[in-house]
């Protein structure tokens, strides 16, 4: 977060998407004085409303590399955003802690040699004697689980991080526009971008935030990147059992790289990414819970009361996310898989620190 105070009213920025990268990038540079513009035809239809908003770093199995120190500095600045933002709504914040199980011996102990070597992360084994894999193995019928808890990990609420931004964004004023941009062109050091309704904006800067359709706006085979689609998916089972209260479960874990996040008593939300589809399953229900052998009664398919999905993009053969000048004054900005709320701050921070070398 870099609050140095710079004439920069004087440019303008185009950011074509309206994800957590796109809104989280506005909010940096706005805080810089640019002058912002979003285009984007389906705000509330894109990838990041379907987000949980899990904030993975500590339990992160590496400590060196490009992705390790985006989390690191993600880590540094998501506490300073969180209080900023904490000005338009005061219940945004990070619920910590963060527990990750699985029923997979190997698994185990490869978590386990982890947190031996790494004894300042903030992370404790959770054996199967514990208190709190006791309950989750209750609610749920099980007897195998094993795992991790992060201290240091936790979650953000996605929804209530988007519609903060949002009163953040409108606060300073953002111009958005809600058009599809078909094609951007660079004429006399200015890029010219052309929306579905013939407008055209002109900017001094294209940041392209738009996950797989940037495909649509420049060759990304030239610069050598290749995005592929990933898949995320989540369901809201809700249950009327006075002898379970869904309250009691930690307030977000994972089993087996499924992802729980209980809402209420009644209520819990289960999702998980896959790599290797782009179409919502027809048989959800089966896919998220098949890591259990015996499910408990409350556990059924005809509990499922909302359902939802969306398509994220992951680099093939580089490392997550994408963060690179294309050329002078357009910006790529995409690739996060999993990752999108987590890096969001980190990102931005580089691209401010590229937008401020374009602008030389």
């Amino acid at each position: 977060m870099d609050r140095s105070k710079k004439n920069y009213k004087k440019f303008h920025i185009l950011i074509i998407g309206s994800g957590i990268i796109g809104k989280f990038n506005a909010l940096e540079l706005s805080e810089q004085g640019f002058q912002i513009t979003i285009a984007d035809p389906q705000e509330n239809k894109n990838s990041s409303n379907s987000a949980l908003g899990l904030l993975i770093s500590h339990m992160y199995q590496k400590n060196k590399g490009r992705s390790w120190e985006l989390r690191e500095k993600s880590n540094e600045l998501w506490p300073k955003w969180i209080k900023f933002l904490q000005q338009y709504n005061k219940n945004l914040k990070i619920e910590k802690p963060l527990i990750q199980l699985t029923t997979d011996q190997s698994k185990f102990e490869k978590l386990s040699k982890f947190i031996s070597h790494h004894p300042m992360r903030g992370l404790r084994v959770l054996e199967k004697n514990s208190t709190i894999i006791q309950n989750i193995n209750n609610i749920f019928n099980m007897n195998t689980l094993r795992g991790v808890i992060s201290y240091q990990d936790g979650k953000v609420d996605p929804i209530l991080l988007l519609n903060t931004l949002n009163i953040h964004l409108k606060n300073k004023s953002i111009n958005y526009i809600n058009e599809k941009v078909l094609k951007i062109k660079k004429l006399n050091n200015q890029w010219i971008s052309t929306c579905s309704n013939a407008l055209e904006i002109k900017s001094d800067v294209v940041i392209l935030c738009n996950s797989l359709d940037a495909n649509k706006l420049i060759d990304l085979n030239r610069h050598n990147i290749k995005l592929k689609p990933v898949l995320g998916q989540a369901i809201e089972i809700s249950i009327n059992e006075k002898e379970i209260n869904l309250l009691s479960l930690p307030k977000h874990f994972s089993i087996n790289s499924k992802n729980f996040l209980p809402k209420d008593k009644n209520r819990i939300i289960i999702g998980s990414s896959d790599e290797y589809e782009i179409k919502p399953s027809e048989n959800i229900f089966e896919e998220l819970t098949d890591f259990l052998e015996n499910k408990p009664p409350w556990l059924n398919k005809n509990n499922i009361t909302s359902k939802w999905f969306g398509i994220r993009s992951r680099p093939e053969g580089k490392p997550s996310p994408i963060l690179k000048s294309i050329e002078k004054g357009l910006i790529l900005c995409s690739g996060f898989y999993k990752n999108g709320i987590l890096l969001a701050p980190a990102c931005s921070d580089w691209v401010l620190k590229e937008i401020k070398k374009h602008l030389l």
